[in-house]
């Protein structure tokens, strides 16, 4: 009912209403509710491209059951007093990972990936992220070990010869460099299939287009990540290096 937490049906009502193009007004009248509670609800939840209405409802689901339970560890690298709104930190966290893992990512990889990158350092051990996300230490483990396969994440000692994950700049360009690369490896594995069948099978030919499309698209990813690192690398125009001090 109005005023109530969203339902499922309801959910998949705005996942429908957000398939057909619809409004947020448009979709609100239909399920009987405030425009600004649908709004909320798609923003928070992976926005209107990325909207799932199971992923959303669960999300809900696990955020309810967090302020049941004991809060979530803080960011070792937060500030307590720097102003920032915590739930609005959490909100948006649960809505990266969300977005994370609409890409393709599992989950726990993307609440690590997330943890990481809204941690002023970028820089967390194995048991920091472990406490703040109220995990065991070999989920994390693991989870690290994806993201660093994929080049996300990179690993070196502090002076207590810890472990350390971080997320930089340079992460962004790995990732896409590994990206293409795979890409390469596709084709070429694609090609030996059109040697394997013939290239005038219809079976051969399909594999041939596969891997002429894959060749191009790692091209284009490559020079477009030369082109990002650059980008990534200077500071906004009109802007200079950030102080972290401030």
């Amino acid at each position: 009912m109005p005023g109530g937490r969203l339902t499922q049906q309801e959910r998949q009502q705005i996942a429908l209403g957000l398939a057909d193009d619809l409004a947020y007004a448009e979709i609100a009248r239909r399920i009987d509710r405030p425009t600004s509670t649908v709004t909320r609800e798609v923003m928070r939840n992976g926005g209107p491209t990325g909207y799932r209405a199971d992923l959303a409802h669960r999300a809900t689901e696990r955020r309810a059951h967090r302020r049941a339970a004991p809060a979530r560890g803080p960011l070792p690298a937060d500030r307590p007093a720097d102003g920032r709104d915590p739930e609005a930190l959490d909100a948006f966290e649960e809505t990266i990972t969300t977005v994370f893992m609409h890409s393709g990512m599992s989950r726990m990889p993307a609440r690590v990936l997330a943890a990481l990158l809204l941690t002023d350092s970028g820089s967390l051990t194995a048991t920091e992220l472990a406490r703040h996300l109220q995990v065991s230490p070999a989920s994390v483990s693991k989870a690290v070990a994806f993201l660093d396969e994929q080049s996300m994440v990179r690993r070196e000692r502090d002076e207590r010869r810890r472990e350390r994950y971080l997320v930089d700049e340079e992460i962004w360009y790995q990732s896409a460099v590994t990206s293409a690369r795979a890409n390469s490896a596709v084709a070429a594995t694609a090609r030996q299939g059109v040697s394997l069948l013939g290239s005038a099978t219809p079976a051969g030919a399909r594999l041939e287009n596969v891997a002429r499309f894959l060749d191009h698209l790692s091209e284009v990813l490559l020079r477009a990540a030369e082109q990002g690192r650059e980008v990534l690398s200077s500071a906004p125009v009109g802007e200079g290096p950030v102080d972290p001090s401030l």
